[in-house]
């Protein structure tokens, strides 16, 4: 038997005693009165040596024990942080004391009821006057969990990684500061926050391969939805609604990389009667507070670049950028100089997509050397089949990306809501389809119908957590709490 076996087979063991005894290893309740770092902060200001009679009831998981005879050191974690519990011989009852030495190891929850006292090495504790087992562990915590290289492993045990890793578990209080900021934000400017369907007959909203699954009630096939209702947002345009918003989870059946994933959160807004230049200027102080809250400051550095949100959001014309980095003119090329240009660039494609599809290949290209934060516009029509034509330039549409550290961190544009033009790019769109190209959108008969009731001007606007990855400088996967994982092979 190995030495983690032996370790198992002896909690078990304690299990069973206390079972006997008629105690209950796993109470139902614990009346929890302070937290860690309640008690650091109020009392930061007591001297060494110094005993009050203040009294403390707190719990948490036991991280160390440290018995040294006649006073056991205990250091003591619960989600605000962690504290030191003394246990001592003449302070502590007897049969406490006993009951920790015999049943209590590290990774135990356990409740305790003392006084708070400064340690001579001015380490603020509380002397133990009651000691309650709430949870028995069986599996020893790991002695070695800091620094492990298994990516996998620590995403499996993401548990672990979070009890062992303060850091961690700091990174996900920050998103979630990061969403109620977003949520906050937009609240406050009078939008209203909507559910929409996540199982869709038809996808829209973006250019993305779905996932595919049957209702068995309907006995019918779905797609899990590839944006956060846009189509519906639109239609409750229609019926009268001027600001919405939806945050929730969205999902898309492509590749993993640092900044893509086929399952995560995403917000989208839309705005009646705004179009996108007011949607750029919302946006701009939407994700400034945003990273105030996240960061307490506008500058970070992420991906290798660094970034000011507190400077100029420069406007960057998409086909002027390419033309500048790559020396095509995307007006004037055919898909052969566009291939041509890709493989000198070592740019992978996809040969069987057409020629507009190849020039956002280029772009994906160009936009890796920008630090922005910056708005990219006038994108082609072809590339852009919800967005609204630019009355001044009718080959380019009314769309812009968010762009810092060289990645698209956010999409909006004024919505197409001429329900004739938006039924001819949809057909176009079907045609793509049918020759292969598996992201380009579907033809979505019903949303037109609901166009042609008509729509007010309109601007919409989303952005998913990537954004939230790239302030605080993580791969997308490092942010999800529980990331999906291959079944463990057994």
């Amino acid at each position: 038997m190995g030495r983690e076996e032996e370790i198992i087979a002896g909690r078990l063991k304690k299990v069973d005693e206390l079972v006997s005894k008629g105690i209950n290893p796993y109470p139902n309740h614990y009346d929890k009165k302070d937290s860690c770092v309640e008690l650091q902060e109020k009392y930061k200001k007591i001297k060494n040596e110094e005993k009050t009679k203040d009294k403390a009831k707190i719990a948490g998981r036991v991280m160390i024990i440290r018995d040294i005879g006649k006073i056991i050191f205990v250091s003591l974690q619960d989600f605000s942080g962690k504290i030191q519990i003394q246990i001592q011989e003449g302070e502590t009852p007897d049969k406490d004391m006993e009951f920790f030495k015999k049943y209590v190891d590290s990774g135990d929850f356990i409740g305790v009821e003392g006084t708070i006292l400064r340690t001579k090495r001015g380490e603020l504790s509380i002397l133990a006057k009651k000691i309650e087992l709430l949870s028995k562990s069986i599996l020893p915590l790991p002695e070695k969990w800091h620094g492990i290289q298994d990516e996998e492993e620590r995403y499996r045990k993401r548990y672990l990684d979070l009890i062992m890793n303060p850091e961690v578990k700091e990174l996900f209080v920050k998103k979630y500061k990061f969403w109620k900021s977003i949520r906050d934000f937009l609240t406050e400017k009078g939008f209203i926050e909507v559910e929409t369907p996540v199982l869709e007959n038809t996808t829209g909203g973006a250019d993305a391969k779905p996932f595919l699954t049957h209702h068995n009630a309907l006995d019918m096939d779905v797609y899990l939805r590839i944006s956060m209702g846009e189509l519906w947002q639109k239609r409750l345009m229609v019926a009268g609604f001027e600001k919405t918003f939806e945050l929730g989870r969205q999902f898309r059946n492509e590749g993993m990389s640092m900044e893509h994933l086929q399952d995560y959160s995403q917000v989208e807004f839309y705005w009646a009667y705004a179009n996108y230049e007011q949607g750029m200027e919302l946006v701009e102080e939407m994700y400034k507070r945003a990273a105030k809250e996240v960061l307490g400051t506008l500058k970070f550095k992420t991906h290798g670049f660094e970034v000011d949100f507190g400077k100029e959001w420069k406007r960057l014309d998409y086909s002027q950028e390419i033309k500048k980095q790559t020396g095509v003119d995307i007006w004037k090329a055919g898909e052969k100089d566009i291939i041509k240009k890709l493989k000198e660039l070592k740019q992978e494609y996809d040969p069987n997509v057409d020629k507009w599809r190849l020039v956002d290949m280029l772009w994906k290209y160009c936009r890796k050397n920008i630090a922005g934060p910056c708005f990219i516009i006038n994108p082609p029509v072809e590339i852009s089949p919800l967005a609204k034509r630019n009355p001044k330039n009718l080959n380019v549409v009314e769309r812009y990306w968010v762009l810092f550290a060289g990645s698209e961190i956010g999409n909006g544009y004024s919505e197409l809501n001429d329900p004739v033009d938006q039924e001819m790019r949809f057909e176009k769109q079907a045609e793509l389809r049918e020759k292969g190209d598996e992201e380009a959108q579907m033809n979505d008969i019903e949303f037109v119908e609901a166009l042609k009731y008509g729509m007010p001007p309109t601007t919409g606007f989303g952005t998913s957590e990537r954004l939230f990855a790239y302030l605080v400088d993580k791969p997308m996967r490092e942010c999800v709490i529980f990331p999906l994982l291959k079944p463990q092979k057994k």
